[in-house]
């Protein structure tokens, strides 16, 4: 009698796609309006969708406004409800408490990064965001890039300043979307001058914001590629691909590997991607050659790649599940340039490689 077996999913994988399916739930209630500097109209487009969504029949409140709106906005703030700031002690924080009792819709709230007076339910304003994601509530709000914590360093590099309050990247991660409110620097330029030419020693040069504007893209990208995994998680898909470039460098004994890592960072970086470099220690390694292969992942360590030593007996099986689990889109591999007469016959390691990596881009370096 033939004998059937039942393919039992893994019970960590089982638990990774609940925690995606979770995760993707949350998202579905939060918006970000993310500017890559101060006058580029984040405020008013999440006040904007949120009149819209009040004229759909949305229940819509205004949460928390930053000072100094222009008229523009206000005459949208008028047409909304507007649960007024908490005084707490000598400052203001959003009332979370008269939010959860008037139970909207929809609430928007400006300013995430804001930090919240002594004594308020949470220390930060993005704190209390997420507490209404939570509680069922879809939250619109804006942030701009100089805000963001990860990237202070950088952003202090372009424009030499840091800001004081902050919200970490996990913040972006947790929205289902993302809105780039974008402006030409230029024009931004001389809305700061009033209309009229801008003045350098007023206002961000235009190297700066297009500096703080590729990088708000490349931050937006980094989310959108979280997303998506939480997504093909969520629903069981394996993921293959992503929305950045990851170039897998795969060091074997006699490769050229200079070459190999140096054309690796050079790709990464001008596709604004990531680098990994790995070898994969097996039976047939000598000590000499992986005590090379150790220097040269110190090496590529060095330079910002991410290092990995594989192990197993098959070292095409063993690159192409960390090539799966890592949604790598390019791998570099090295070959020796004389065959011998069986790879001709049956394919050798390139040939299994290639064919393994189907939707995956193999670039192969003579040795």
């Amino acid at each position: 009698m033939a004998k059937t077996t039942m393919n039992r999913p893994d019970p960590d994988q089982l638990l990774e796609q609940l925690d995606a399916q979770e995760r993707l739930l949350s998202h579905e209630r939060l918006k970000v309006f993310l500017g890559y500097a101060s006058g580029v109209g984040k405020s008013f487009r999440m006040l904007d969708e949120g009149r819209r969504r009040k004229l759909r029949g949305q229940d819509v409140v205004i949460g928390a406004l930053q000072p100094g709106m222009s008229p523009e906005v206000e005459k949208i703030i008028q047409t909304m409800a507007v649960i007024p700031l908490k005084k707490i002690g000598a400052g203001e924080a959003m009332d979370v408490d008269a939010i959860f009792e008037r139970r909207p819709q929809v609430c928007l709230v400006d300013g995430a990064a804001h930090d919240n007076p002594p004594g308020s339910r949470n220390p930060r304003r993005w704190q209390d965001i997420l507490e209404l994601v939570r509680n069922g509530i879809v939250v619109l709000t804006s942030v701009n890039i100089q805000h963001i914590a990860e990237h202070q360093e950088e952003v202090k590099r372009i424009t030499g300043k840091r800001a004081e309050e902050t919200v970490p990247e996990s913040f972006l991660h947790d929205a289902n979307e993302i809105v780039i409110v974008d402006v030409p620097p230029e024009l931004l330029l001389e809305r700061a001058a009033g209309g009229g030419s801008a003045d350098p020693a007023q206002t961000e040069t235009q190297r700066q914001l297009s500096a703080l504007r590729e990088l708000a893209l490349l931050l937006t990208a980094e989310a959108v590629d979280r997303q998506l995994e939480d997504y093909l998680h969520a629903h069981g898909i394996e993921p293959l691909w992503g929305t950045q470039e990851r170039i897998l460098v795969f060091l074997t004994p006699g490769c050229n590997s200079e070459a190999m890592v140096a054309s690796g960072l050079r790709n990464a970086n001008r596709f604004h991607g990531e680098l990994f470099v790995v070898y994969v220690r097996h039976r047939s390694l000598s000590r000499p050659d992986d005590a090379r292969l150790q220097q040269l992942l110190g090496h590529a360590q060095k330079i910002g790649a991410e290092t990995e030593v594989l192990d197993g007996d098959d070292p095409i099986e063993e690159l192409i599940v960390f090539a799966r689990r890592h949604r790598i889109t390019q791998i570099f591999t090295g070959h020796r340039r004389h065959r011998h007469w069986w790879n001709d016959i049956v394919g050798g390691p390139i040939d299994r490689l290639i064919r393994a990596a189907e939707g995956i881009d193999v670039r192969v370096f003579p040795h």
